[in-house]
């Protein structure tokens, strides 16, 4: 199904609707204008590329940062069409591509036969948000150019400007994102476009991504992404961290007429179960979907009939969980479609009932073949599940009683536990502090009637290190899962949760971030939608305090002291160093940090899961040498904190 397609020209490209109001609404076609919204632009032109990639027609990308902080992106593709469009009679198809909302070959004819895109809103909102852009194509043996300025005007015609070196192909777009548009900066972050890129490679087999950063005084100045072996050193990449239960990565593929699936998978000795990433043309479904349901639903059946035959479970044993299963299991899908379905514009749940079919019937045809072509492997992961299995039925008990009484109507709520007066949690928060003595300036800081306050004693129990029936037995575990209401695991409901804003309120300090570090393995490993619908924040207690005109001025962190003097160069005042949160008063914990009006959150999210569960276990894992070097890389980017 994945063969090459002849036909790309201008025919093929399909107008849906004119460019309009994309400025005056950036955030409904890129999510935002914050810094996600900003490298959302590189994805959408990269992932232009990486579409003619899986169409067969390009090799190699390369995107560079710029020495000014604009962005290029180049491709060895077919180039894209530079004909007259049938519906547009004085622009080239070219034209109608960069000024046209959802102009592009994917909408109808033969340019592609699968196509990914993070929004499907195309290349011309990139056009529409910046300040400037040029577009060189080589194609039919000729370079063409053309430019646009403020925000889409056409600047330059498309034209010929010479013959194309060596007669290759490819488009090459350059684009610089509008400071109007991005208020809050349009400085791009290395790091975020560099995992954004090793995941692309990750999921098409050989395709090479070069990135190169051209700024002066930056870290990475060239990265350079191509995986022969595809997902399945993908899995190999987010195990590294982990110890492996056996050597070899499992893979298997299949296709039909209309759609593929290649799933990739290993086992580890860790006890988190919800280590599958699935993908749908490219585009990460952190939601899950049909092709997620398909492979859990075969895997489970398969794995309880060969633990059967095999004498690891007696007759009598109640079946194997599919959470018994899927414990230490990391498992790439990615699958390929004519016409995903998918829900929400971000793209994060995938509908087709067909990939469902295809993709249980593979995984119980090749699960079954690879475990008994394998049965050392397959041993280790059978004891392992039966393991997991005896942990469950004796965490049944905790878990049971952590259900035992509504959460709702206030009973069975962990009694250090400050409620709020109100019923309505879209309003509620819940303020998670660490320890007492701040728990209790909190509670007299806080605002009452949406402000609750759950104090913790030290540093919670580290969940990526232990199974669940010890985590159940931890006290302060207990009082997280009653307090927040939803459950936890694989019963989590976030409809049932008590407060939609969960906040992290730790001292600005070493032991501060360990514990929130903590709270936040917790909280995604258990309760991860948390994550997806925005639920979890981090309180920003400043680390300094000075003096200006008699007025005191509060700076979160040496990064703010140092902006400080940059625009107070004159500033003569001593900075105080501030207290914990413990010895701070209600009145001054409420000024710096609690009070809605004056506060800084930062929200915490999920891009990808993938990246996420590979950042969680190299953080709070066994390995020391993959924890520093993750430490020592990201150090100069802790203020974006996006896990």
């Amino acid at each position: 199904m994945s063969q090459a397609t002849d036909s790309y020209s201008a025919q093929d490209i399909q107008v849906l609707e004119g460019l309009e109001a994309v400025r005056k609404r950036p955030g409904m076609y890129i999510g935002s204008t914050g810094p996600t919204g900003l490298h959302h632009l590189v994805y959408e032109v990269v992932d232009n590329a990486v579409d003619e990639a899986m169409a067969g027609h390009c090799t190699q990308i390369e995107v560079e940062i710029l020495p000014d902080g604009g962005c290029e992106v180049r491709d060895n593709g077919r180039g894209i069409p530079v004909g007259k469009h049938h519906q547009y009679e004085d622009l080239t198809a070219a034209e109608v591509v960069l000024t046209v909302l959802h102009a592009g070959g994917k909408f109808g004819g033969e340019g592609y036969k699968v196509s990914g895109g993070l929004h499907g809103v195309g290349v011309s909102v990139v056009n529409a948000l910046s300040s400037q852009v040029e577009v060189e194509i080589d194609r039919d043996g000729k370079r063409h150019f053309m430019s646009f300025k403020d925000g889409g005007a056409p600047d330059q015609k498309l034209s010929i400007i010479g013959d194309a070196p060596n007669e290759t192909t490819g488009t090459t777009v350059r684009f610089w994102p509008d400071k109007e548009i991005f208020k809050e900066g349009i400085e791009f972050r290395a790091a975020t476009l560099i995992e954004r890129f090793q995941m692309m490679a990750f999921l098409n087999k050989g395709l090479e991504i070069k990135f190169l950063d051209s700024r002066k005084d930056t870290g990475v100045k060239e990265k350079t992404f191509c995986y022969d072996g595809g997902i399945m050193d993908f899995v190999q990449h987010v195990n590294t961290s982990k110890e492996a239960l056996f050597q070899d990565v499992g893979y298997f593929e299949e296709e039909d007429e209309e759609q593929e699936v290649e799933i990739a998978f290993q086992w580890n000795t860790g006890f988190n179960t919800d280590g599958i990433h699935s993908f749908a043309n490219g585009i990460a479904t952190s939601e899950g979907g049909m092709h997620e349901q398909g492979f859990r639903t075969a895997l489970t059946r398969v794995i309880n009939q060969y633990a059967r035959d095999k004498n690891h479970l007696r007759e009598k044993d109640d079946s194997l969980q599919g959470e018994d299963i899927r414990e230490g299991l990391t498992a790439i899908i990615s699958v390929r479609l004519r016409e995903p379905q998918f829900e929400g514009q971000t793209k994060s749940k995938l509908g087709n009932v067909s990939i469902r079919s295809l993709v249980e019937k593979a995984t119980g045809q090749h699960i079954k073949d690879w475990l008994e072509e394998h049965p050392a492997e397959a041993k280790r992961i059978a004891q392992k599940a039966v393991e997991a299995a005896r942990a469950r039925i004796a965490a049944r008990t905790a878990r049971d009683a952590t259900r035992r009484k509504s959460a709702l109507d206030g009973a069975g709520l962990p009694g250090k536990l400050t409620d709020c007066s109100s019923q309505e949690p879209r309003e509620s928060e819940l303020y998670i502090v660490e320890g007492n003595s701040a728990g209790g300036s909190a509670k007299d800081a806080r605002d009452p009637r949406t402000m609750a306050i759950l104090p913790i004693r030290g540093k919670i129990l580290n969940v990526e290190r232990s199974r669940i029936d010890k985590m159940l037995n931890n006290t302060e575990v207990q009082a997280l899962i009653a307090a927040i209401g939803g459950g936890f695991g694989e019963d989590f409901d976030i409809e049932k949760i008590r407060y939609h804003k969960i906040i992290l309120l730790a001292d600005a300090d070493v032991d501060g971030s360990h514990i929130r570090t903590l709270l936040l393995t917790f909280l995604y490993r258990q309760m991860k939608e948390l994550f997806f619908e925005g639920c979890v924040y981090i309180a920003q207690p400043p680390l300094y305090s000075t003096e200006v005109n008699k007025t005191k001025i509060y700076l979160k962190d040496d990064y703010a002291k140092e902006k400080f003097l940059e625009e107070n160069p004159k500033h003569k005042s001593d900075f105080g160093r501030l207290k914990g949160l413990g010895e701070m008063d209600a009145d001054e914990l409420w000024e710096t940090t609690m009070n809605p009006a004056t506060r800084t959150l930062l929200q915490v999210t999920v891009e990808q899961a993938s990246l996420a569960d590979d950042v969680v276990s190299k953080l709070m894992g066994e390995d020391v040498e993959s924890r520093k070097n993750f430490i020592q890389t990201n150090a100069k980017d802790v203020r974006f904190l996006d896990i």
